[in-house]
């Protein structure tokens, strides 16, 4: 997985999210860093499987998200513009605040990663979820376009 997405970030001459995070907590022997419960259980199972995550404030989302490619890049955007890109990351205006109480987590899979690689991803994510909030329901889970 790990040159899947090394690819992905060398054609924009950037560096891995995921690499750099698992560096940190991993390799800097440095722990999950205190932000906020539900990005911190996203940052977890992101760390587990290696998969970039981006989590967002169902609430502050307008309209049906749509997945798409802008200047070569992954993007996903609502009613009133993108939301996240993988180089970019989130957005400000739906980003997981304190008040968060709806989560939209989406993870973005470069090529040569395939479906079966994200199977248990969001069962995972959900469990962390749950250590935080035990009534935590997952609603929803799509795979749009891959391998």
């Amino acid at each position: 997985m790990a040159r899947a997405y090394e690819s992905y970030y060398k054609a924009f001459k950037k560096t891995c999210h995921v690499q750099l995070r698992l560096e940190f907590v991993a390799l800097k022997r440095q722990s999950v860093p205190r932000v906020d419960s539900l990005v911190e259980a996203m940052f977890v199972a992101e760390l587990k499987h290696r998969l970039l995550t981006a989590g967002h404030d169902l609430a502050a989302i307008r309209g049906s998200v749509r997945v798409g490619v802008a200047a070569g890049d992954m993007m996903m955007a609502d009613e009133e513009g993108v939301i996240c890109s993988v180089l970019y990351g989130p957005d400000r205006r739906t980003r997981i605040t304190p008040s968060t109480r709806d989560v939209f987590f989406a993870v973005y899979a470069p090529a040569g990663i395939g479906r079966g690689a994200v199977r248990d991803h969001p069962q995972d994510l959900q469990a962390n979820v749950q250590l935080i909030a035990p009534a935590a329901q997952m609603e929803t889970l799509e795979v749009h376009g891959g391998e």
